[in-house]
């Protein structure tokens, strides 16, 4: 009797002492995955691989089951890297001269008949190379905002799923890989889904949602997808200015499921002037902004837990009317600013705009004899250009209307 007495004292004594499970906060994901040990999280690396891993060993923290291919947690693509920017991107066998991609897919099984797809892109540039804004020698890019951010949310949206009471739908938690070479990995798995896509209802993607400022503008697209968005959106809001958009085509994950008619949204904060960049890094993000976007999305998403199918409608493609450029003023835009004009977020080093003294916060009113009210009215104005034309531009600065020489 003994024995069993100081056995069971034993047990008892080392489960006490047993630490409990930690606890992942938004700082913990987007330390990891914009670490320099990560090399920027380039495509078809080493780098993305050892990230794909990480996010592997988080769903099985979190408690998700392997939604991939083979009863594994990763789906795989693999691509020749294209020479022709306006040539498809072709899937093709590995060989030598081919890249493979990895997208890491979970699932929540609710034992539900319709399905909630949760995506966010977790690839980024590497050491820069194409699609790098920075000009210099080649640095890691970590892609904090871009995207740690969404992967983040994405990670606590599936623990509060997991562990919560919305069991009307199933979900799908989906971080992509190879959306900044062209949305392939979303693009693959729209045509290659690990489920039934006739039973998702609705995706919501997020891509950068790390830098929130403190006029509170959160940028919402897709919101014409479905008819029901715009009150689900509105009728949630905790205090966000909301900038809703109808488009369900733009620059990122949603668009490959609005093109297999599911309806979507896209969460996104703002361009900034370390996109695309080295600077951005994980201490650049406003955390408890984005703590505050994850409480909007559970809020949508509780919403909609006892809704039936949401109605999909397509919308008008805005990417169809934006005109091509032949040169470019060298600024990034404020596509959050919702009053007339385009107003400049950053100006990029030794191009027309900074050489011509134009610095952020300017409002972009006049273009040559072209009046610019909003980014349309602006790209059309600036497409009328080519290399060596010379142009005023007239500004607002603080309130003060100024008039700008610019040469391309």
């Amino acid at each position: 009797m003994k024995y069993s007495f100081w056995l069971i004292f034993l047990v008892a004594f080392i489960s006490c002492k047993q630490e409990p499970p930690k606890v992942f906060t938004l700082q913990d994901d987007v330390a990891f995955l914009a670490s320099d040990s990560l090399k920027g999280r380039e495509t078809g690396t080493a780098n993305e691989l050892m990230a794909a891993d990480y996010l592997v060993k988080r769903y099985e923290g979190i408690g998700l089951s392997p939604a991939g291919n083979a009863d594994t947690f990763f789906q795989t693509f693999t691509f020749k890297p294209k020479n022709d920017p306006h040539k498809e991107i072709e899937y093709v066998e590995a060989s030598d001269s081919t890249i493979t991609g990895t997208n890491v897919i979970g699932f929540i099984d609710n034992n539900a008949e319709k399905t909630v797809v949760l995506g966010a892109h977790y690839d980024h540039l590497g050491m820069g190379g194409q699609g790098s804004l920075h000009r210099g020698d080649a640095e890691i890019h970590n892609g904090a905002d871009d995207n740690a951010s969404g992967v983040a949310v994405l990670l606590q949206l599936a623990s509060r799923l997991k562990e919560g009471e919305l069991k009307g739908n199933n979900y799908l938690i989906m971080a992509f890989s190879g959306e900044e070479i062209g949305l392939l990995g979303s693009n693959y798995f729209s045509k290659n889904p690990t489920i039934d896509l006739d039973k998702v209802t609705y995706m919501i993607n997020m891509d950068m949602v790390g830098r929130l400022r403190d006029s509170k503008v959160l940028s919402v697209s897709g919101t014409g997808t479905a008819p029901i968005w715009p009150q689900v959106l509105n009728a949630n809001n905790p205090g966000f200015e909301l900038v809703l958009k109808e488009s369900g085509v733009g620059p990122s994950d949603h668009t490959s499921f609005y093109l297999q008619d599911i309806p979507v949204l896209h969460f996104f904060t703002g361009q900034h002037e370390d996109y695309h960049k080295p600077t951005d890094d994980a201490d650049r993000l406003n955390y408890e902004g984005m703590e505050e976007i994850t409480n909007y999305i559970m809020a949508v998403i509780g919403e909609l837990d006892d809704n039936p199918k949401l109605a999909f409608r397509k919308t008008k493609n805005e990417s169809e009317e934006v005109p091509r450029f032949k040169v470019g003023l060298g600024v990034i835009p404020d596509y959050l600013f919702g009053g007339e004009g385009m107003r400049i977020d950053g100006v990029s080093e030794d191009k027309p705009a900074q050489k011509a003294g134009l610095q952020k916060g300017d409002i972009v009113v006049k273009m040559g004899d072209s009046t610019v009210t909003d980014m349309m009215s602006y790209m059309r104005a600036l497409s009328v250009f080519e290399e060596g034309d010379a142009t005023t531009i007239t500004i607002l600065r603080e309130g003060k209307t100024m008039d700008v020489r610019v040469s391309f």
